[in-house]
């Protein structure tokens, strides 16, 4: 899924905000993606904020702003909430929104020119709590404090430090290790893969469902993958998972 606003450094627009959910919705009910990656058009950027262009318009009266955080909310739910594996493939300038749309992905891989940062602070704008909540729960608390109080820049390895991404690699391999990676995990099982999202999503919770869970593993040791894996590792040949 790529943020095409290459003139803006791909800052997403109302209309980008109010896409993400069907485009996921399509991608959820296509049994041949088994993974997806996000990134920004070009090489400058993956997402340089909201469009700030739209704010004096779309975010500016006390209803603009209920609706226009209301629409982020929702393409940030699907994000968090979509059962299939999430790359960020990170090149240039990480900022503002496109931190939190990086932090909903499973997995984040930056490119070493790569730059992140928050700058709420230099606008004047409230920074919702549910994406508060999401850069605490990547980078921790004292390290969110020193993203959003200093509203400053930071580079690759800073971010690698804070734990914001998982990898940083040379610009030239970022896509063949992004690749990699996912044709990595495009050969799991998939309804493994969606059981460990959503276990760990709920074990995050302060009192999490145990029932839940188990329903979830169950599925996993009831599947025709579950019976095709016990079949490959026997045969000493790679297993062909389907799903289901």
């Amino acid at each position: 899924m790529v943020f095409n606003n290459p003139e803006r450094r791909n800052a997403v627009s109302l209309d980008m905000w109010q896409a993400i959910p069907s485009i996921l919705e399509n991608f959820e009910k296509d049994p041949q993606i088994r993974v997806v990656v996000l990134a920004g058009a070009g090489d400058k950027a993956f997402v340089a904020g909201a469009d700030i262009s739209q704010f004096e318009k779309q975010r500016s009266s006390e209803a603009d702003v209920r609706r226009y955080e209301e629409i982020g909310e929702a393409a940030q739910a699907k994000l968090q909430n979509f059962d299939k594996p999430t790359i960020a493939m990170i090149r240039g300038y990480c900022l503002g929104a496109g931190v939190n749309i990086a932090n909903v992905c499973d997995l984040r891989i930056a490119a070493d020119d790569a730059r992140f940062g928050i700058p709420a602070g230099k606008m004047g704008l409230g920074y919702r709590s549910t994406s508060m909540k999401n850069l605490v729960d990547t980078v921790g608390a004292p390290f969110a404090r020193e993203i959003m109080l200093t509203a400053r820049q930071f580079t690759a390895a800073e971010a690698l430090h804070m734990g914001m991404v998982h990898k940083v690699v040379e610009k030239e391999r970022l896509e063949q290790v992004v690749r990699e990676y996912s044709d990595a995990i495009a050969a799991n099982a998939p309804l493994t893969l969606r059981a460990a999202k959503r276990t760990i999503h709920e074990v995050s919770k302060r009192d999490y469902d145990v029932e839940l869970c188990k329903t979830w593993v169950r599925e996993c040791f009831e599947s025709e993958d579950y019976a095709e894996g016990r079949r490959a590792f026997m045969e000493k040949r790679k297993p062909q998972f389907r799903g289901r």
